[in-house]
């Protein structure tokens, strides 16, 4: 069974191709084989950092049933599935071409959806419901969105929008209907006149911030109103609060990853065109060095996709 390895953060040998065996499913767990698996920002950060090699990344795959741990009635052998994938587990993430995941980590794959599509769209798809629990916004309240075009901030509009969330995002030059099309009541310029911008249009400033940059969560700070929350993904920066009563809330996929339910809806949403999959490149796990280096210089409108 060939897996994408982690050996080292860079060189010639960084990331190889390696045969091992996987052990058989226990209760409560599905064996998939993994057709497709998308390269995530987080797979850089441990390729580059944060875990001790060798190790196989991925948090996100579609594929079919392999083989079930127990007689289960939801799931059944050679039904194609998307999934969430820790990495951090022993038999390693979704970059391979069988893995062990539980039971409740996947989901039925969303009809009219190609498979690399799919493997774009449980971890970032999470990781949007997740922040907006904590943001908890009604419908009717208003939310600034920052990296408009990427794929998380994609998904947090659309899934927004189907709560009656007024949303507000930002968008470089060219992409302005790109991120209208995601669903976006207003697309203001990207930069560091965003947050003025959004008071422009909203003098009080907004309910919430949702900041999928990791970069421009403090700069965003004053779009929001007093009492106001801002949701952030990898983490709040270490410093001080941020004043005015704003709740800060940092945003975990490991609070949502047995979340069978939300993984149902993100299927749903996704085939009535809710939200929108989007596919940067297919790449063989042979060349899966490239589809990293590609996540890495950033800009990229989808995800690179490893197929096996």
């Amino acid at each position: 069974m060939r897996a994408v390895t982690v050996n080292k953060a860079d060189g010639a040998d960084a990331i190889t191709v390696e045969d091992r065996t996987v052990r058989k499913p226990r209760p409560g767990e599905v064996r998939l084989r993994v057709a497709a698996a998308a390269v995530n920002p987080i797979d850089v950060f441990m390729w580059r950092r944060a875990v001790e090699p060798p190790f196989t990344p991925g948090m996100d795959a579609a594929g079919t049933v392999e083989s079930l741990g127990h007689a289960g009635q939801r799931l059944t052998v050679g039904e194609p599935v998307m999934a969430v994938v820790s990495p951090w587990l022993p038999e390693g993430g979704a970059q391979a071409e069988l893995v062990i995941v539980p039971t409740a980590s996947v989901v039925r794959m969303p009809p009219g959806v190609s498979v690399p599509e799919a493997a774009t769209l449980p971890m970032n798809g999470l990781t949007a419901l997740e922040g907006l629990r904590m943001l908890g916004l009604a419908a009717g309240s208003t939310l600034a969105v920052t990296g408009g075009a990427g794929l998380l901030a994609s998904y947090v509009i659309g899934l927004a929008r189907q709560r009656g969330i007024l949303v507000i995002a930002d968008a470089g030059p060219g992409d302005e209907a790109l991120v209208a099309g995601f669903g976006a009541d207003r697309v203001l310029p990207r930069g560091d006149g965003f947050a003025d911008a959004v008071r422009g249009l909203l003098p009080a400033g907004v309910d919430a911030v949702f900041d999928t940059t990791a970069a421009l969560s403090r700069a965003m700070l004053p779009a929001i109103r007093d009492g106001g929350a801002i949701a952030v993904v990898r983490g709040w920066d270490g410093g001080g609060e941020p004043g005015r009563g704003i709740a800060v809330h940092p945003v975990s996929i490991g609070n949502a990853m047995h979340n069978t339910a939300w993984l149902r809806e993100l299927a749903d949403e996704a085939a009535a065109g809710h939200i929108q999959l989007r596919v940067a490149g297919l790449y063989p796990p042979e060349r899966a060095v490239e589809a990293y280096r590609l996540m890495e210089a950033g800009g990229l409108r989808g995800r690179a996709v490893i197929t096996f």
